[in-house]
């Protein structure tokens, strides 16, 4: 991946905003402690109809924590800046696309009875130094080159909002049908809108799925024509709850990283699965 080219006063802002970002980050919420896309393996699953159903409650208490997997730092994803309060704020102008819209903003795709969300990120702490032990002002060019580089890598982590929502009766399959088909049939992109602020996707693409649960599916959301990558996303079903994670990199965007350069990390995935036994 390339390097950001940053003039001393770039590189100071920078180191401000990841420094910031370490101090306000994502909370602990403490613990309670392979498909390809578009199909999933349901030999041997449970009759989702005879599963469950959960509450907010008992989702809270199985979705993952900081305590389940390490290298994350784990908190609440909701905050002013999301681009929706609900579902319902969320326009679609081609609805079997709406899937895949609910899934990008972090919640629930399909008719839930209950939905929790979190938000992971990779621990910038593990990858570099917030903090350089020099002033800018009196570092070498070449330390702060390294500086500069290391503060880039920390950048490059991933963030991923995972949530978990429950379905009543046959709810959960139909909600997997519902995402397969969207991939399927929304390769061309899509519009989503809220508090009138329209968001683009140019290209839906499905991707290999992790094979998690008793199905799954995947896909990638490119957002302008050269194919830069929006999104990874991937959806599974255990029983009568689905699991959603959706993944992207400040560094993808920063540095034009082609859909390959990153994706779910698969640590959480695996952490999440293991709590839905």
């Amino acid at each position: 991946m390339k390097r950001f080219a940053l003039t001393r006063t770039g590189a100071a802002a920078v180191v401000s905003v990841l420094s910031l970002a370490l101090v306000t980050g994502c909370s602990d919420s403490g613990s309670d402690s392979g498909s390809d896309s578009g199909s999933g393996d349901r030999a041997g699953a449970k009759d989702p109809a005879a599963a469950k159903v959960l509450s907010d409650g008992e989702l809270e208490k199985l979705i993952v924590a900081t305590a389940d997997v390490k290298g994350f730092k784990i908190g609440p994803a909701d905050g002013s800046e999301q681009f929706a309060s609900s579902k319902k704020d969320i326009e679609v102008v081609d609805e079997k696309c709406a899937p895949l819209a609910y899934v990008m903003t972090g919640f629930a795709p399909g008719d839930e009875v209950s939905y929790v969300n979190r938000m992971a990120q990779e621990d910038p702490a593990a990858k570099a130094s917030a903090s350089p032990t020099k002033d800018l002002e009196d570092m070498t060019e070449e330390e702060l080159d390294d500086a500069m580089n290391s503060i880039t890598d920390a950048l490059g982590s991933t963030m991923t909002v995972v949530s978990l929502s429950s379905y009543e009766g046959d709810g959960a399959e139909k909600t997997m049908s519902s995402v397969s088909a969207a991939i399927d049939g929304c390769g061309g992109g899509f519009t989503a809108t809220a508090k009138d602020e329209p968001q683009k996707f140019k290209k839906i693409a499905g991707e290999k799925a992790s094979g998690k649960g008793d199905e799954s599916v995947a896909f990638a959301a490119t957002a302008d024509a050269d194919g830069s990558p929006v999104v990874h996303a991937e959806v599974a079903r255990h029983g009568n709850t689905v699991a959603t994670y959706f993944t992207l990199s400040l560094a993808a965007f920063a540095d034009d990283a082609k859909v390959s350069d990153y994706e779910i990390p698969a640590a959480l995935v695996e952490a999440q699965t293991a709590k839905l036994g």
